[in-house]
């Protein structure tokens, strides 16, 4: 995990020569001219900013190309409006705790004000001991935690304790507080926080469902269940069997989403048996398979929102948890990661760069190798109008990487216009402030769209994770009093919670099996196979390209 955090976080546009990714530096491609002036995009007019997470989707089910139900966030509660407490001041929304600019640095230096444990500035709650936050995220008779609090808090509990002591204190306290073991508790209490308890618990298993992977969250929550069940209400019971259910097919969706990834994983082979044996003249190509780019952009979009729909929120903290003890010294890391899909997206993203990369080089002749050149050129525009940043910047990679930019005089076929626009509104100068740009302007088109095309965004992946782990880097989980450094954390769930609502969204296009299953599937070379490829279409220009290439053939052919 610190490797693969240590590769990730230095990504940048890769240059001449780099792998997919994990560059620090960016240098434009030999033999290209750059591009001076930027293209007027779909995305130049841009509205004012709005927070994303007050577009919040209804609960909703979808087929998943690796079988089962794709899970989506966010569920329609139960509880159409959550009880206010009249004497503490309720969480803010995100848009009303943020300007553009981020989080006030200054709010400590003016007044707070105090209210069992908990600090407020302005009516937003700033810093409180871990103590009173868990008893703000009970709900009582009178009382109902709203849900930007309720995600916010869940989201980065687990910075300083385990789901699944936090589940036993929220159950604790639930029993403690409305006495639902005792069997005189007075029934129209009951009735009234029952529904309450139920929604929190609702919440929490649809959109943090992994936390639940663990036995003693599963022994909890069938506990408390249990005591809200047992009830006389028949309405409890049917909502909590619907809960585990729909809990229960969550988990079982993410199982067979990773035995799948893992079948993939160990039967893909390189793609190197073809140099040795001469086949290259009928070894498909992605041009056979699918020869319109729009369609491939599209095919490629499905599997963009298929993949991020399993990571889970938690997934963005836990990434950034080193390994060792947590504040309260108990247990390590390695206990509370229970997935992995964070990676596997990161790993999707390296495929499909070897992928482009691979469909460069192997075809024998220049012109066949300038036409995928081209070819995935007009990919990745369709991939920028449509909204998927991920894969063009995968496509983008791919073409940069050294075996594929070192092809001279293939690239002297290739007409480059467009991509010089592309390169130019993912260059990482200046922060990425071009691809910033592009992205606020999907984002906006989101918001008000009409059409279900209109509503992806897809961002540039590593670039999310990098600012999200800035983010947790250069503020302080506690303040120095002890209390937990609230105004970080509702910066990191506004950043995770505008995640969460893109990757609800629903692909539009329509399937195309053969095509998902080669993109897929179909092996791809090794960084050493494309340099191989790569000097046996364009033979070396040097002595140490040369050496290499008698070292390629002697290691990968068995030839000299």
């Amino acid at each position: 995990m610190a490797k693969f955090l240590t590769e990730l976080l230095g990504c940048t546009l890769p240059r001449k020569g780099a792998s997919p990714m994990f560059e620090s530096k960016s240098h434009s491609r030999v033999g290209l001219k750059s591009s001076t002036k930027q293209k007027t995009t779909i995305f130049s007019t841009l509205a004012s900013e709005k927070s994303l997470s007050d577009c919040k989707k209804e609960q909703q089910w979808k087929p998943s190309m690796y079988g089962g139900i794709t899970p989506v966030c966010f569920p329609s509660p139960l509880i159409e409006k959550p009880i206010g407490k009249e004497s503490m001041p309720q969480t803010p929304p995100f848009s009303a705790m943020f300007d553009s600019s981020g989080y006030n640095r200054n709010l400590y230096q003016s007044a707070e004000d105090s209210c069992g444990g908990l600090y407020y500035h302005d009516n937003n709650l700033l810093s409180g001991s871990l103590e009173a936050l868990i008893q703000h995220l009970v709900p009582n008779v009178d009382y109902y935690p709203d849900r930007t609090y309720i995600f916010t808090f869940l989201l980065s509990s687990r910075l300083f304790m385990h789901p699944y002591e936090l589940m036993a204190k929220v159950c604790h306290l639930c029993v403690e507080h409305q006495r639902l073991s005792d069997p005189d508790s007075d029934k129209n209490q009951m009735r009234k926080i029952a529904p309450k308890i139920l929604q929190l618990l609702t919440e929490w298993t649809e959109t943090f469902p992994y936390d639940f992977r663990d036995e003693r969250m599963m022994r909890n929550l069938k506990d408390l269940a249990h005591r809200i069940a047992s009830g006389e209400e028949q309405t409890y019971r049917k909502n909590v069997q619907q809960m585990m259910q729909c809990l229960i097919r969550k988990l079982a969706a993410l199982s067979q989403y990773e035995e799948v990834l893992a079948k993939i994983s160990s039967t893909s082979t390189d793609r190197l048996t073809v140099l040795k044996t001469k086949p290259q003249s009928i070894q498909r190509d992605i041009i056979t398979v699918c020869n319109d780019p729009y369609t491939l952009a599209q095919q490629l979009t499905h599997i963009e929102l298929e993949r991020l729909n399993y990571i889970g929120p938690e997934e963005f903290v836990q990434a950034f948890v080193q390994k060792g003890p947590l504040d309260n010294d108990k247990s390590c890391y390695s206990e509370r990661k229970k997935t992995r899909n964070l990676e596997a997206y990161v790993e999707w993203f390296n495929r499909l760069s070897y992928l482009v990369a691979t469909e460069i080089c192997m075809p024998v002749k220049k012109k066949h190798r300038a036409r995928m050149i081209e070819y995935f050129i007009d990919v990745a525009r369709e991939c920028f109008n449509i909204g998927n940043f991920n894969s063009l910047m995968a496509i983008i990679s791919g073409m940069n990487m050294s075996p594929v930019s070192r092809l001279k005089k293939t690239w002297a076929k290739v007409k480059t216009a467009k991509f010089d626009i592309l390169e130019h509104q993912m260059d990482p100068s200046s922060n990425f402030y071009n691809y910033r740009t592009a992205l606020r302007g999907a984002a906006q088109r989101s918001l008000t769209a009409h059409s279900s095309r209109e509503k992806i965004v897809i961002p540039f992946f590593s670039l999310l994770i990098k600012d999200i782990y800035f983010l947790n880097e250069g503020c302080a989980n506690r303040l120095p009093n002890g209390h937990v450094n609230f105004e970080k954390f509702w910066e990191l769930a506004k950043q995770v919670s505008e995640f969460m609502t893109w990757k609800q969204v629903e692909c539009p296009f329509e399937r195309d099996r053969k095509i998902l299953q080669y993109l897929i599937t179909v092996p791809v070379f090794s960084e050493d196979a494309l340099y191989l490829a790569s000097y046996e279409s364009e033979g070396p220009e040097n002595h140490i390209e040369k050496d290499r290439w008698k070292s390629l053939r002697s290691s990968l052919l068995g030839r000299v």
